[in-house]
């Protein structure tokens, strides 16, 4: 469903990407690790064509997504779903109004069938009582749920999270995760997940992909990559490599 081919991106002369190859089959569920900085969320935007590569390709299910335009782009991203770290609600807009948002804009649904289907999506990630509330009035949980509620209203084939769980607590970080696992067995998207929740995410993916110095560095099951004698990946499992924040 997703192939990058040698992916490389810079910024302000600062090269970010060096050659990042990956491949997720359909129904696959693969978590991005690495250290802070090396380019986990460049490489989102690359495939929900927010960004374009300075050098390679990124196909999305046998488009290249660099080489897309107008028209041809939309189509492609209307079925991919992107949760982003800050959330991205209408503060102006109830819970209700923010998951109705992109069904009004870009269907042509009735008001019927669009309460019917944010209802639901309210209902599968447990916000049926709080539709009529702000974003304002929300935990930053409760806020997550929301934006993930108006990701999959569209029921999506591809979804890409970007730090779902960053500022939460650990408990509602794992609630986040479990609700994405269970999310995923019922509507089967390839997703991709860039987080630091570790070892928590490894039970819920099919595959692990770590980013080192702007390339893919090892690719394996949860099981390989915890049991793997690479000393980077051991080191940074058990979270002791630390280092300040440039890009990510």
């Amino acid at each position: 469903m997703i192939e990058i081919e040698d992916l490389h991106k810079s910024f302000d002369g600062s090269q970010v990407l060096k050659g990042v190859s990956l491949s997720i089959e359909k129904g696959e569920i693969l978590v991005l690790i690495g250290r802070s900085g090396y380019g986990k969320s460049v490489i989102l935007k690359h495939i929900a064509g927010l960004m374009r590569p300075d050098k390679g390709h990124v196909v999305v299910d046998g488009k290249d997504i660099g080489k897309l335009r107008g028209k041809a782009l939309s189509q492609l991203r209307s079925r991919l779903g992107f949760l982003f770290q800050g959330n991205a609600l209408f503060g102006s807009m109830t819970v209700f109004e923010n998951v109705a948002f992109p069904l009004r804009e870009k269907t042509k649904l009735s008001m019927k069938e669009i309460r019917e289907r944010v209802l639901y999506e309210l209902d599968q990630v447990g916000l049926s009582e709080a539709e009529k509330k702000y974003p304002s009035q929300l935990s930053g949980g409760m806020q997550k749920r929301t934006a993930l509620a108006r990701e999959l209203v569209f029921e999506p084939e591809i979804m890409l999270f970007d730090e779902p769980t960053t500022g939460l607590d650990p408990i509602i970080g794992h609630t986040i995760l479990n609700l994405i696992d269970s999310l995923h067995k019922r509507l089967n998207f390839t997703g991709i997940i860039v987080t630091h929740e570790i070892p928590r995410v490894f039970e819920i993916v099919n595959k692990v992909a770590m980013l080192n110095k702007g390339v893919i560095l090892v690719v394996g099951s949860p099981e390989d990559i915890v049991s793997s004698e690479d000393p980077i990946v051991r080191q940074f499992i058990r979270g002791e490599v630390e280092g300040p924040i440039s890009y990510r």
